[in-house]
């Protein structure tokens, strides 16, 4: 198994990144995001996931092991395979499409090209109980208890508040939960917090 690749970047387009590594180059797709961020001539570090099929011999590289790590939790929902579980991640980051699955809100991930909002209910469905604090790499203490189901009335009005603004779900239910202090905050003062962090995004 192929755990990462080091080496110089010699070419790049919107979907692949040609990696020389001891006179070898290797072929990795990867998403719009490590494309555009790796400069051509310079050393870069994927790390890397080997997808073996009968007729299919491919090489999928990432920026960080999050990314990776939610990648082959992509790979696990029905009806999705590897280049729609990049085009997820090229569309969303790690951490939007956290906020965005345990927000449900489908409609973000449905953006995304080859999912649908059916395929978006059902990566939801599949994955809300896999994703953790931790595939993002984000402590506990900095964003409270994270749970819809025993969501803290003040909390959910905030929530609830900047979706009637015209924020999706994802981007109210991020927004919240960065206020620092929340639980001793109403809802108005929550709201009021969690517009300037918007304003920050």
């Amino acid at each position: 198994m192929i755990s990462y690749i080091k080496g110089i970047a010699v070419y790049a387009d919107a979907e692949t990144i040609l990696i020389e590594n001891h006179g070898m180059g290797y072929q990795v797709h990867t998403t719009t995001t490590a494309c555009n961020q790796i400069s051509i001539g310079s050393e870069a570090i994927l790390h890397t996931f080997l997808y073996v099929r009968e007729d299919v011999l491919a090489l999928y590289g990432f920026l960080t092991k999050e990314e990776l790590r939610v990648f082959r939790l992509l790979l696990g929902v029905n009806g999705i395979g590897p280049k729609v579980a990049v085009a997820v991640l090229s569309t969303l980051t790690v951490e939007d499409l956290y906020y965005a699955v345990i927000s449900e809100d489908a409609k973000s991930i449905a953006k995304t090209p080859g999912i649908g909002p059916k395929g978006a209910k059902r990566l939801i469905m599949e994955l809300k109980d896999k994703l953790e604090l931790s595939d993002i790499g984000m402590k506990e203490e900095e964003t409270g208890e994270v749970s819809v189901e025993a969501e803290e009335s003040e909390t959910k009005d905030a929530v609830d508040a900047l979706i009637a603004l015209g924020y999706s779900n994802a981007e109210a239910y991020r927004a919240v939960h960065k206020v620092a202090g929340r639980e001793h905050m109403d809802a108005e003062q929550i709201l009021r917090e969690a517009l300037k962090i918007i304003m920050l995004m």
